[in-house]
């Protein structure tokens, strides 16, 4: 008896989900009461004004003097607006530095590149004396599927010509982002692969949205639990994909589970809490790695919902994802 999909989802509803880590139950809790969900067409607005709220400050950014920072408007893609590029220096850094570039997060219609997980990039980038480069790409639904991947690899594509101009090192690029924005990493690292672009030093890949067929049992297990629930994620895709969602007409550069060959990617770094929808997409997508010969190291953060260390991040978990985080990149960027 074959096992579709659907059936998966179906038995997932009937599950319990894993429980919460203790530290993080309560906050999440508070969260929620504040929260509307799961995310409809109607509550985009509502997440704009919200990312827009929590933007950070040229301060909170500069960090004291930690970074120098600068906006820089940027050619876009063919036919395309141009792109603002969010450039941040380590003040103190001599020679070239590695850069992290940032690709940010709110289920594709919502954020910017100075969104609040910029926040988790900053405090790795300071520990690691390296850059922090963010790239504000087009929001769907008014900018479906492909401008903003589109928009991404053209910032990438700038970043690695300009490098040596800007005190980067074009062999150190490391694709990094958070939910939307991990979706877009690993589109990323599948398009400059197939396109023979900027090769990438690694791809670090947070709680990732990877398949708009949301087939998995977590995503029904998930369905109305955590704060980026199964039923959120269903809305993300649509927004980006419309008619497109769940068919054969998805490209893998939108929905990175899609890809048909996952050799010869970039070294991966992916997470997930056990109490997310997304947990067995991300586990999925690593396997699949390792299965074509490549490179991926997995996490998965029990008790731990979506984004967790972002709301909760003095919590035993977010401090020890926190560190994996900073470890992997320390090795990646010692190669």
């Amino acid at each position: 008896m074959t096992i579709t999909s659907a059936d998966l989802r179906q038995r997932g509803r009937q599950a319990a989900p894993p429980p919460f880590d203790p530290e993080l139950a309560g906050p999440l809790s508070k969260v929620l009461a504040e929260l509307p969900m799961p995310l409809t067409p109607q509550l985009i607005p509502d997440r704009r004004r919200r990312s827009r709220a929590g933007r950070l400050t040229d301060e909170q950014i500069r960090r004291d003097g930690t970074f120098e920072m600068e906006e820089r408007t940027v050619p876009g893609p063919p036919g395309a607006p141009a792109i603002t590029l969010l450039i941040c220096r380590p003040t103190t850094a001599s020679g070239p530095v590695p850069v992290i570039y940032h690709t940010h997060g709110g289920g594709m219609v919502a954020g910017s590149h100075r969104s609040t997980e910029l926040t988790g990039e900053l405090d790795r980038a300071q520990e690691l004396n390296l850059a922090v480069v963010g790239v504000e790409y087009r929001l769907a639904p008014e900018h479906p599927d492909p401008a903003p991947v589109e928009d991404c690899y053209t910032g990438l594509c700038w970043l690695a010509e300009h490098a040596a101009d800007e005190g980067f090192d074009p062999q150190r690029i490391v694709l990094s982002g958070n939910s939307a924005g991990g979706a877009l990493a690993a589109g990323l690292a599948l398009l400059t692969r197939d396109r023979s672009g900027p090769r990438p030093a690694g791809q670090l890949l947070q709680f990732p949205m990877l398949d708009d067929r949301c087939g998995t049992f977590s995503a029904g297990q998930m369905e109305r639990v955590g704060l980026w629930d199964g039923l959120s994620n269903q809305a993300g895709w649509q927004a980006l994909l419309g008619d497109r969602c769940g068919t054969p007409d998805v490209s893998c550069y939108a929905a990175p589970a899609r890809a048909t060959e996952t050799s010869g990617l970039a070294p991966a770094f992916i997470e997930v809490g056990s109490v997310e929808a997304l947990r067995d997409d991300g586990i999925g997508y690593a396997a699949r790695i390792w299965q074509a010969g490549g490179e991926a190291e997995l996490h998965v953060w029990s008790g731990a919902f979506h984004s967790f260390d972002e709301w909760v991040p003095d919590a035993v978990v977010s401090r020890a994802a926190h560190q994996a985080r900073v470890a992997w990149l320390q090795r990646i960027l010692a190669r």
